[in-house]
């Protein structure tokens, strides 16, 4: 599939009843980008934390709230990728606090594939909240995705603000980068989409940006969560003049849709009015690039 339309969530954080308010909530929002002709939906970094709120003894503090998290994840992952079969979508879970076999936990987001098969990407830059007070550990692998849309890739929100992540993925053959984030602050807000659209100028691709939003009192996680989704482009022939595609209202709870065409990505790397993709290795100090890891999940 060449093109396809892609769902950015603005996703807010909610004190849930229970189980199954989650799962209603979670069902709502697959459906309706469902019917709005989405074929890739995205969901924001520590979007899960809302599932804290299960647990009233314990989702006040921030390290049981993570344990909490966790130890549904199984559980989350099992929804998530019914629906996708449900509804024939791909689907980037909300990224979430993964407890791995060191003891440690480590943020993971979990694509998920309409034919059963599913990849994590974990967050490899950890941000001062996250190393200071969550202590989260960072992860070591980066991934593209091999899927029926095309190449796509992760990196979750502080990871696209650091190019040379991307441009590993890039080089590898993404093209669309998925940025799932979860800021407190319209300059958090502002750094991760500076650099999602920084990312798909040097890629010469897309980046779609799917953050938090909304405040959670109860919650000493995700308390206070701004942003709005984009899906972004290149500002080069057959796009917008300022890259974006798509771009959400700031704090509302809602989907932000565009029309992606994987095509497009090839012509400008070939043929665009510039040809960052290719010029990469002109910089003078142009770093030798990560390792990617190929995941087919067609």
């Amino acid at each position: 599939m060449v093109s396809f339309t892609v769902a950015a969530a603005q996703y807010p954080v909610d004190r849930l009843e229970g189980w199954d308010a989650y799962e209603a909530k979670l069902t709502r929002w697959v459906e309706e980008a469902a019917t709005a002709g989405a074929k890739l939906a995205v969901f924001p970094e520590y979007g899960a934390m809302e599932l804290a709120s299960l647990d009233s003894a314990t989702m006040g503090d921030l390290a049981l709230s993570i344990e909490t998290v966790s130890s549904l994840l199984p559980r989350v992952d099992a929804l998530h990728a019914e629906l996708a079969g449900q509804t024939g979508m791909h689907i980037l879970a909300a990224s979430a606090p993964r407890k791995d076999a060191d003891g440690r936990f480590r943020n993971a987001a979990r694509l998920f594939a309409p034919n059963g098969r599913s990849g994590v990407q974990d967050k490899l830059v950890m941000t001062r909240f996250e190393r200071e007070q969550w202590h989260i550990a960072a992860g070591s692998t980066l991934r593209v995705f091999d899927t029926a849309l095309g190449r796509l890739a992760v990196t979750i929100c502080y990871d696209s603000e650091f190019p040379l992540l991307a441009r590993a993925c890039t080089e590898a053959g993404a093209q669309v980068v998925l940025v799932p984030s979860c800021t407190d602050s319209l300059h958090g807000y502002w750094r991760v989409r500076i650099g999602a659209q920084a990312r798909a100028l040097e890629g010469q691709c897309y980046a779609v940006h799917s953050p938090t939003v909304g405040e959670a009192e109860w919650s000493p996680a995700v308390d206070v969560n701004r942003g709005a989704a984009g899906v972004y482009g290149p500002p080069d022939r057959g796009m917008p003049e300022d890259g974006v595609l798509a771009i959400g209202d700031e704090g509302a709870a809602q989907w932000v849709l565009a029309e992606v065409d994987t095509a497009r990505v090839a012509e400008l790397r070939a043929d665009g009015g510039v040809l960052n993709a290719l010029h990469w290795t002109e910089q003078p100090g142009a770093a030798p690039l990560p390792p990617v890891e190929i995941v087919d999940l067609r």
